[in-house]
C-alpha cells in the first residue's frame, strides 16, 4: 500500500501560538500539544492534519509553499481577511496586482498565504484550503502524483497540480523559474503508512520514483528529499 498524506508540517518559532492562529482562522480543532509539536485536526477525518513543530531557525526567505484559502462570496473573503488580521496576521506585499483578486497575508510567524476571491473555478469544491501552492518543477509534480497515487488535474506550460481521488485540497507546482533552495523548508509534507506496512519497501519505491533518502530519522520517521530537494518525512501513525 502506498503512503498517504498525513500532515502538512510547519517549522515554527512558537508552535502553540501558530497553531492557535490557524485553528482560529480555519475553524479546525486544536489538539493537545506534545514534545512532537502541536496539531490541528481537519473537520473531515480523511483529510490531512497541520502540525507545528518547534524550530529556532529564523525565516530568511519566501516559503517554497503556501496555502491558498477559498472564498464563497466577496463578503466571505473580507471576513476571512478580517479574522486573520484579528488573530495576529498582517498584509504582505509580494508584488501582487489589485486586479488579481486575491489578498496576500502572513501569519504571526511570517508564513505567506493567500485568500482567493470568490468564483475561482480551479479551486471550486476543494474546501477551505483550496491549494497548497508550491514553487517547483514539472518533474516534481509528476513525482508526487505517483508517490501519493493522486491524479494530475493540471499539466500545462510546465505547471502541474494533483488532487486526491476523494477531492479536497489540491497541491500545485508553478514550474520555472524555480527559486534556488537555501536551507531547509519551513513547510513540508509528512506521509504515513498503515502500521502493518513495510516501510523499507515504501522507501525503496519512493527512491525508485526519484526521491533521496537522507541519514536523518529514526525507527518511526525517515526524512527524505523529493526530486527538487524539498524535505518530506515518512512515518508510521501512532
Amino acid at each position: 500500500m502506498t503512503s498517504q498524506l498525513f500532515a502538512i508540517c510547519f517549522n515554527a518559532t512558537r508552535p502553540s501560538g501558530l497553531a492557535r492562529f490557524w485553528s482560529g482562522l480555519l475553524g479546525w480543532e486544536l489538539a493537545d500539544g506534545t514534545d512532537q509539536g502541536t496539531v490541528i485536526l481537519p473537520p473531515d477525518a480523511a483529510g490531512f492534519r497541520i502540525r507545528f513543530l518547534p524550530s529556532q531557525e529564523p525565516k530568511t526567505r519566501q516559503n517554497q509553499a503556501h496555502f491558498d484559502l477559498t472564498s464563497a462570496t466577496p463578503e466571505d473573503q473580507q471576513q476571512t481577511v478580517a479574522r486573520a488580521l484579528g488573530l495576529g496576521g498582517k498584509h504582505l506585499d509580494v508584488g501582487q496586482l489589485p486586479e488579481e483578486g486575491h489578498v496576500v497575508l502572513a501569519d504571526p510567524d511570517g508564513n505567506e498565504f493567500c485568500v482567493i476571491g470568490a468564483g475561482n473555478n480551479f479551486l471550486a469544491d476543494t474546501g477551505s484550503i483550496g491549494a497548497l501552492a508550491c514553487d517547483g518543477t514539472q518533474q516534481v509534480g509528476y513525482f508526487w502524483s505517483e508517490a501519493l497515487g493522486w491524479p494530475l488535474v493540471w499539466d500545462q506550460d510546465e505547471e502541474t497540480a494533483i488532487q486526491s481521488p476523494n477531492g479536497g485540497t489540491k497541491i500545485t507546482w508553478g514550474g520555472p523559474p524555480v527559486a534556488p533552495k537555501t536551507g531547509p523548508n519551513r513547510l513540508y509534507l509528512e506521509l504515513a503508512l498503515p502500521a502493518d506496512a513495510d516501510r523499507e519497501a515504501e522507501i525503496a519505491r519512493l527512491v525508485a520514483l526519484g526521491a533521496t533518502r537522507t541519514d536523518v530519522g529514526d525507527s518511526d520517521r525517515a526524512l527524505m528529499l523529493d526530486p527538487d530537494g524539498n524535505e518530506f518525512s515518512l512515518r508510521r501513525p501512532r
